[in-house]
């Protein structure tokens, strides 16, 4: 491939990194004599250019991306709406229909003279991205997503800011949870995969701890509770994962806008109200939720997005297409969009850390 312009978009959900990722991105293809662009929240600002007066595809210069590295969001800005392979489209009646306009962006693309994509994102954002590789326009992904649940990379950036976050927000909740002899329970962000809830549950040592790949019996973490109780543990820490679900049900759906996928939510008040009226016990939630996206990204994550942003142009310039950068065994390695798009990297149910947080008498419930 003959390169000499690379767009940039970032997709999905914010998170801490994602600046990073774009101005090492952009200062990698300068360097090499390329021009840079980026499109303006996902791909709306090339499907729905009425919105963006000042343009919908920016330029992305030095100036752009100085001083960004440390900065939560996205300059960007991102979406979790419009996905092109299946962009709604109104009806003169109310309703709508979903057309593919991933043709209209390539032409878009060529038209404005950008020769190749690095797309940003995760599963969605990846699987979008192979739609482009399957026509042929030149498109290589990077890892993003506090979730952590994305196949060829042993992690996502801004899995470990959100972890970071979340733990210190456990460690301040076990004072006033001893203060009043409550049971709090902490919900947070990770969709059907538990990486969040485990890892800042283990290490914010958590009583118990329910993730979407260990289905929970509530009567086990009640018991868990009086357990405490009977020895002078007047108060329990839970952590629940917003995809956590009981043995005998399934998991707690709010809404699905159009366009949109199923949003997740009310885990943490349905185990609540389930152990308050079990075990009689004062029990308050606090739901985390897009605090764990925000804010300033953690030293680990600072680097890998900076490596993982000239990883994705070095494998553009060595004329790889179709590909994902990921982190394996501290190396930074190209993975085929066809070992990612379409799937989901759950928590080993038999990992390391679920042995730990076990001989720890952590409960899962199950």
């Amino acid at each position: 491939m003959s390169i000499k312009s690379v767009a940039i978009n970032t997709g999905g959900g914010d998170a801490p990194g994602l600046n990073a990722v774009i101005r090492s991105a952009v200062l990698a293809a300068i360097n090499r004599g390329w021009k840079c662009y980026g499109i303006r929240d996902g791909y709306h600002g090339i499907l729905i250019p009425e919105l963006y007066p000042d343009g919908g595809i920016m330029d992305l210069t030095k100036d752009r991306v100085r001083g960004i590295t440390h900065l939560g969001g996205t300059i960007l800005g991102t979406t979790n709406r419009g996905n092109p392979l299946h962009f709604p489209v109104h009806q003169p009646d109310g309703s709508y229909m979903e057309i593919n306009r991933i043709d209209e962006l390539i032409s878009k693309f060529k038209n404005h003279g950008i020769d190749a994509l690095l797309a940003i994102g995760g599963d969605g954002s990846l699987t979008i991205a192979n739609a482009f590789v399957e026509r042929g326009f030149p498109v290589v992904g990077v890892p993003k997503t506090i979730d952590n649940d994305l196949f060829g990379t042993e992690v996502t950036f801004g899995f470990d800011s959100a972890v970071s976050f979340a733990t210190e927000c456990i460690d301040r909740l076990h004072s006033t949870a001893e203060s009043h002899h409550r049971v709090m329970i902490v919900e947070v962000m990770g969709r059907y995969a538990g990486w969040i809830a485990l890892h800042a549950g283990v290490a914010g040592t958590a009583d118990a701890i329910l993730i979407p790949e260990i289905p929970y019996n509530i009567e086990k973490i009640a018991q868990k509770v009086m357990e405490r109780e009977q020895i002078g543990r007047h108060f329990s820490i839970i952590v629940v994962a917003e995809g956590a679900k009981p043995a005998d049900g399934d998991v707690s759906i709010i809404g699905k806008s159009i366009g949109q996928a199923e949003r997740l939510g009310g885990a943490g008040e349905r185990v609540a109200k389930q152990i308050e009226k079990l075990t009689g016990k004062e029990t308050r939630v606090v739901v985390l939720g897009h605090l764990l996206r925000g804010g300033t990204p953690t030293t680990f994550d600072r680097l890998l997005s900076l490596r993982f942003g000239t990883a994705a142009v070095r494998a553009l310039a060595a004329g790889e297409t179709g590909v994902m950068v990921g982190l394996d065994c501290s190396e930074i390695r190209c993975v085929p969009f066809s070992d990612v798009a379409g799937k989901m990297r759950g928590v080993p149910v038999h990992s390391d850390t679920i042995l730990t947080a076990r001989d720890l008498g952590i409960t899962f419930g199950d």
